[in-house]
This record gives C-alpha cells, sequence and structure tokens, in this order.
C-alpha cells in the first residue's frame, strides 16, 4: 500500500512460512433500516478504548483489550525510505531483512526457532516512512512476545555471514519486483511526482546500493532511527494494558532515548511535488499499466475523508468481477420480430443498458461494458505532509486513450456535479470498511501503531463515523476541485504505451472550458 494503495507504496519482507492472511471480507451495509442503524451505532460506541502509557525514555505504549484468546503485539517504528539519502537508500529495507536473522542474545535462527516454539506468527515490513515488526501469539503468551520483540530492536545482530547471505537473497528480490509491473509503476510515480526529494527512493533501494552497503551503514541506520520516542509498541486482543506496560518497562527500559552528536537527531526531509511524467515503452509486454496523480493532502489533513468518499463513488473494477448488459426473459408483448423461441413459448429478450451486474460506479460500468481495461482502482496514498491522490489502470494498448478519457472525465464529474445519491452511497462503502478494520487482532494493533505515528494518537472509529457521515454532495465537489481541477498531474507509463497521449494533451483534459 499504504499504501498504500496505501498506505503507500511500501516494500515488505516476512519469512514464508509466516505471512499472516488479510480479510478481505466486507461486512453487511451498516444503515439497512432502524434494527442494522442501531446496532452499527451500539458497535462504534462499545469498541474497547485505546490506552496509551509514555514510559520515561518517550517510548509510546498503547493498546486496546477485548476477550480473545490471542493477541497481537507489535513496534512500529518513524523510520522508512524517505530518511534515507542516495547513498544509503535501502539500508532500512536491509535492516529488516536482518532483524530475523538473530540477535546477539538467540544468534542465528534461534530467534526464529523460539517464536516458533510458542505457535506465533512473526511478521514485518517497511514503507517510506514506518517501519513494523509484529508477534501474533497466545494471549497468554504476551510477556514473553514483548521480551522477543525487545531484543529483536535493541540487539539486531547484524552478523558479517548472514549479511552477504541476505544481500543476494534482496537481489533476487528486486529482480523479481522488477516483473512486477503494478509496483514499477507506482515506484516509477513516486520517482517522478517527488523528483530530488526523498519520497522518489524505492523503499528497497537499488541494486547498486544493495551491492555496497556495509555492516556499518546498517548500525548507523538502527543507531539514529531505533529510539524510544520513534517508537511505538502497540497491542490488541485479549492482554491487560497494565501487564503490557509492566512488561514494557521490564524489557524496553534500557531502549535509547539520546543522540551522541548534535544534529543527529533526523528529521524529515522536505519535498515537493512536480507535475511531470515518466514513459517506459515496451512495446514486447501485452498490457500497458499507467497510473496519473495529483498532489495529495497528508496524512492529519481532513480532506482526505472527503477525497476517500470521492474515490469510493469512483470505485473499482476487474474483469475477473464480471458485469455486462443484463438480458432479462420478459413476458411475450410488443413486435413479434422482437422474440425469439424457448421451448413452447415465445419469449422476449430485454437488454436493460445503463444497469449493469456487479457495477454500482458510472466508470466500472463504462469499462465493462465497452471493454476499456483489465482493472482499474483509484488510490489516496497519504505520508506526512503530503499524498498522492490518484488512478491506476491496466489496458489493452488500444484502449488506453478511451480509457484515460473516460477516467478523467469521471474526475472532472466529481469537481462539477457529484450527486447526493452517489455520496451517500460512497459513505456507507466507506463505514463498512471502517468496521472491518475490527476483524482480528493484527488489524486493530496495526491501526494502533499506525494513528500513534501519524497523528500522534488513536482516531476512534466514533470520530471516523461523524467525519464521514459529515461529507455531503457539495463538499465532495468543492475538494475534488481542490486538488483535481487545473491541476498538473504525475503520469507514469509502463509497457505498449504508444497511444497515450502527449502529457500536454492529457493535462488539457484536467479542466473544462465552461460558460
Amino acid at each position: 500500500g499504504g499504501g498504500g494503495g496505501g498506505g503507500g507504496g511500501g516494500g515488505c519482507h516476512c519469512h514464508p512460512v509466516r505471512r499472516l492472511p488479510r480479510s478481505r471480507c466486507l461486512l453487511s451495509a451498516p444503515v439497512l433500516g432502524k434494527r442494522g442503524a442501531a446496532s452499527y451505532a451500539h458497535t462504534l460506541q462499545n469498541i474497547p478504548e485505546t490506552q496509551v502509557t509514555t514510559l520515561e525514555n518517550g517510548l509510546r505504549v498503547a493498546s486496546e483489550e477485548s476477550h480473545q484468546p490471542t493477541c497481537t503485539v507489535g513496534v512500529f517504528i518513524e523510520a522508512g525510505s524517505r530518511y534515507e539519502d542516495a547513498k544509503t537508500n535501502g539500508a532500512g529495507f536491509f535492516v529488516e531483512h536482518m532483524a530475523f536473522k538473530g540477535t546477539k542474545k538467540r544468534p542465528g535462527s534461534a530467534f526464529e526457532k523460539e517464536v516458533e516454539s510458542l505457535g506465533a506468527h512473526l511478521n514485518g515490513y517497511t514503507s517510506r516512512e514506518q517501519t513494523a515488526f509484529y508477534i501474533k501469539a497466545f494471549s497468554k503468551d504476551m510477556p514473553k512476545v514483548v521480551e522477543l520483540l525487545s531484543d529483536l530492536v535493541q540487539n539486531c545482530a547484524l552478523e558479517d555471514s548472514q549479511i552477504e547471505k541476505e544481500r543476494g537473497i534482496i537481489l533476487q528480490e528486486l529482480k523479481e519486483t522488477d516483473s512486477n509491473l503494478t509496483d514499477v509503476t507506482f515506484d516509477y510515480l513516486h520517482a517522478t511526482a517527488y523528483q530530488g526529494t526523498a519520497l522518489a527512493h524505492t523503499v528497497e533501494g537499488t541494486t547498486e546500493n544493495i551491492k555496497k552497503l556495509t555492516r556499518a551503514d546498517l548500525a548507523s541506520y538502527v543507531d539514529i532511527h531505533f529510539k524510544a520516542p520513534r517508537m511505538v509498541l502497540a497491542a490488541a486482543g485479549g492482554i491487560s494494558h497494565r501487564e503490557l506496560v509492566d512488561a514494557a518497562k521490564q524489557h524496553f527500559t534500557g531502549a535509547s532515548f539520546e543522540y551522541k552528536a548534535k544534529g543527529s537527531v533526523p528529521d524529515l526531509p522536505r519535498c515537493r511535488f512536480t507535475g511531470s511524467e515518466i514513459r517506459a515503452r515496451d512495446d514486447a509486454l501485452p498490457l500497458a499499466h499507467i497510473a496519473l496523480a495529483v498532489e495529495g493532502p497528508g496524512w492529519a489533513d481532513p480532506d482526505n475523508v472527503v477525497l476517500n468518499v470521492a474515490n469510493a463513488i469512483i470505485g473499482r473494477y476487474d474483469r475477473t468481477f464480471g458485469g455486462g448488459k443484463v438480458r432479462v426473459l420478459g413476458v411475450q408483448q410488443g413486435e413479434p420480430e422482437a422474440f425469439s423461441s424457448v421451448g413452447k413459448l415465445k419469449v422476449k429478450w430485454l437488454t436493460v443498458s445503463p444497469y449493469l451486474q456487479n457495477q454500482s460506479s458510472r466508470l466500472a460500468a463504462l469499462a465493462a461494458e465497452h471493454k476499456l481495461c483489465h482493472s482499474f482502482e483509484p488510490f489516496n496514498t497519504s505520508y506526512s505532509d503530503t499524498g498522492l491522490f490518484g488512478f491506476h489502470f491496466v489496458s489493452d494498448p488500444l484502449s488506453i486513450d478511451d480509457m484515460m478519457f473516460c477516467a478523467q472525465g469521471e474526475w472532472m464529474r466529481l469537481c462539477t456535479s457529484a450527486t447526493e445519491s452517489e455520496v451517500t452511497r460512497a459513505k456507507n462503502y466507506l463505514r463498512n470498511a471502517m468496521v472491518a478494520q475490527l476483524d482480528g487482532t493484527t488489524r486493530v494493533c496495526e491501526n494502533i501503531g499506525s494513528h500513534l505515528l501519524h497523528y500522534g494518537r488513536r482516531i476512534p472509529l466514533e470520530e471516523w463515523d461523524a467525519r464521514i457521515s459529515a461529507v455531503d454532495a457539495k463538499m465532495v465537489r468543492d475538494v475534488c476541485s481542490k486538488y483535481i481541477y487545473d491541476k498538473c498531474p504525475a503520469i507514469a507509463a509502463v509497457g505498449p504505451i504508444e497511444q497515450l497521449l502527449d502529457y500536454n494533451r492529457i493535462r488539457s483534459s484536467m479542466y473544462w472550458i465552461r460558460l
């Protein structure tokens, strides 16, 4: 994601046996009738409160207690590729790999074996502004899990032999990433939109950097970023906050919180958005990947909620979703030539045109009916002080122009004529996605850790619901106009993209000439 989409555009490393499944199920609509609405409101009001305690060294300890047999405990760190320079880009991703390969206390595979002995799952990821390590285990093992995580972030061994072994693994991963055209497209999008700034860096780093990074580079990265005030210890599940704080005091009190040299405290590098493009034409590829984005708001900006509603109106589409004109078996009436024989009956096939199966958005309906693309998805990727708001689609070479025309037309429609009915539908979709965050301890734990790093507090779902409820069609039109209308976009295109129009032609579709 994420980046994500989301969050957004982050690399991930985890042991292949330990990848945690992510639930993709959607809950039923929360506002169907009085009983459903009351149940939904009751659910929001009865979510356990997030408790937060700050230790003397600046480490924030946060938890949400629930009566479950399992828990997820994680360490979320304010570190990522945005804090790297051109020479050290990739260090954070390299450190994440090394964190699973033993500590000073548990060398080699001893760390992973101890996690396995608990029947637990270990996972981690690195993004542009955040790094996380978390373990899902039985609730009774929470103190042991806290001790394991403290060992992982405070005593990473960084053995020379393991570094060389992981170097080869990461280089192989980079080759595999190059074959994932969606990831490549989004990396290009960041590279052009934030050219000359730290957000242009990929999370994984360059092949050249991975070959050159030394143990000293990795140790320096850990020493600078793995400081207590930059970390959040978050937990969710069948745990006690008091016991979590006690375990944190026991194992994280020694976490460093001081910088030896003046000026060594890492600052968030300033970034700027540049309307521009990168085109990587390769006619040997079967499909074109296109991403177009304007500059969006940072994490804490209230406009984010409105833009998420706008994206829900646009919707998403994949050919596997089905869709197309609905043929209805009708009662005999009308002209004879409109009928066909089915058995002994004369029946009429009614073609119902704008109503399409499984397609509630206009753009999805157009894509399905006219076969404009294989898939498309809008995104709103936020960072501390900026973001990327746009859409990504995959299409046949001869459909690029039509798909771009329809997608930009949908943007212009949102800016000028978004309706209350589609805003209501989009708000219900967002509410469903929001309530889905209650599903499982891992998602709640990630939510707590990310919120404390991004907002400085855990925003309750009840507050999110109030923000969503406050959005109306006028807000959607105004906010979309603010970020989209007559703005210079960033464009990334990969594959057989000969039909992609010149940048200035695409730029000229970012506004309508109206009287």
